[in-house]
């Protein structure tokens, strides 16, 4: 039975978590929304919902939060998880603070600690300032974001901003002094009102101390990383066992795509560094409404096979904030998100059986579009980003990329790792 319920704004953020739960002995389910009663099959450890909530008004966000949080209670959980991005993306008005307070009334719970570090990916954080690698997050280019530009680097600050609640620090000192120390400072807030607390961690032993301080708090919240630490505090704690086999993938032979939709700079650096064939889709003709899916599969037809082919609609953040200026944010969006959609599906149809997804916007189009309900978690290609299985008749496999995650050489790897 599932003891750990995750709630994940997004798509790949949700199968970023679940990866890093399967590789630490858990058996992980990812559901595309809300799974529905009697859904999750009884060896599953853990569940992570994959909701679209980043980036939509505060209280649609806390009114799915607080819908999936229900489901995972009557799926047996009994620890929950608030998953955002490493980035902390969000704006004054939410929607990592609402959420966390919602999620926080419902469970009647005191506190929650706020920790989106995860080191192996360049995202640290000291004295409550995250960093991207060796740059603020203020001085990277997650300043440049199109939706969600993120212009102050200190969690504490964007934190205050989206929450009528206290927020408080504890610093990597007291972190580094160990689980016990750890406690005793969240406690201490605790009792002074604080409500939020934002969690020094600039290395994964850091992440280890942490998962075993909140290994009995009803809820977390934070990126992937600090997940490392809690499937051995839960196991600690008589939770659950360590499953040895927890990222078992069926073997699926067949053609192999790739679909790009970020703009981050990973994302980027991958398509340049991707040696197959390559088709890169003209934006602009996909928000005036002509047919690209159309003439881009044909092209991926003729090209099908054993080495991947790689289809990308990924520009700078120039040439995408040009485009939104032109049809507008939504516009746009909408547009070449359907566009990945119709690709997905046509490439399926086409006998395309292992599928990489680069951006949480075109992941969730390409799950959706491929009535993907639910994904059970492989093993990892980066960190970060596992391969998954959809569940059913006919299981596909996929990689669901977070546009900032992987190495230069992440999308040949992929097909490697299998």
């Amino acid at each position: 039975m599932a003891i750990l319920g995750v709630i994940a704004d997004d798509f790949t953020g949700a199968t970023d978590i679940a990866g890093m739960l399967v590789k630490n002995g858990m058996r992980t389910i990812q559901t595309i929304g809300i799974p529905a009663p009697g859904a999750i099959a009884a060896d599953i450890d853990a569940v992570v919902v994959a909701l679209k909530s980043r980036s939509i008004p505060a209280a649609e966000a806390v009114a799915q939060s607080l819908a999936a949080l229900d489901a995972l209670k009557k799926a047996g959980c009994v620890r929950f998880f608030f998953k955002y991005c490493s980035t902390f993306d969000s704006t004054d008005a939410g929607n990592i603070g609402p959420v966390g307070d919602a999620l926080l009334d419902a469970l009647g719970a005191k506190q929650a600690i706020y920790c989106p570090a995860f080191p192996e990916n360049g995202r640290t954080i000291f004295f409550g300032h995250l960093f991207v690698g060796d740059l603020l997050l203020s001085d990277s280019p997650m300043r440049h974001h199109p939706l969600n530009p993120m212009t102050d680097a200190s969690l504490v600050r964007v934190l205050a901003r989206q929450t009528p609640h206290k927020v408080g620090l504890v610093p990597l000192k007291q972190v580094q002094a160990g689980s016990a120390t750890l406690r005793g400072a969240l406690d201490k807030l605790a009792a002074d009102g604080v409500r939020h607390v934002v969690v020094d961690a600039v290395a994964d032993t850091d992440l280890g101390i942490i998962g075993e301080a909140v290994g009995d708090d009803a809820l977390v919240t934070g990126g992937s990383g600090v997940a490392l630490g809690l499937p051995a505090a839960y196991r600690r704690r008589g939770l659950i066992e360590h499953k040895a086999n927890a990222d078992a993938l069926p073997a699926l032979k067949g053609p192999a795509a790739v679909l790009a939709g970020s703009c981050s700079a990973a994302t980027l650096g991958q398509i340049a560094a991707f040696t197959g064939q390559h088709l890169v889709l003209d934006t602009d003709a996909i928000c005036r409404g002509e047919p690209v899916a159309d003439k881009a599969l044909a092209w991926a037809r003729e090209r099908l096979g054993e080495a991947p082919i790689l289809l990308s609609a990924s520009q700078s953040p120039e040439a995408v904030k040009a485009l939104q200026g032109k049809y507008g944010v939504d516009g746009s969006s909408h547009a070449i998100e359907g566009t990945m959609a119709r690709l997905a599906r046509g490439l399926v149809a086409a006998g395309v059986k292992r599928l990489v997804v680069a951006g949480g916007e075109t992941s969730g189009a390409v799950v959706g579009a491929l009535d993907v309900t639910a994904l059970r978690i492989g093993p990892e290609i980066d960190p970060g980003v596992p391969w998954t299985a959809s569940e059913g008749d006919k299981p596909l496999l996929l990689a669901l990329k977070s546009g900032n995650f992987g190495t230069r050489d992440f999308f040949s790897k992929a097909f490697t790792r299998l």
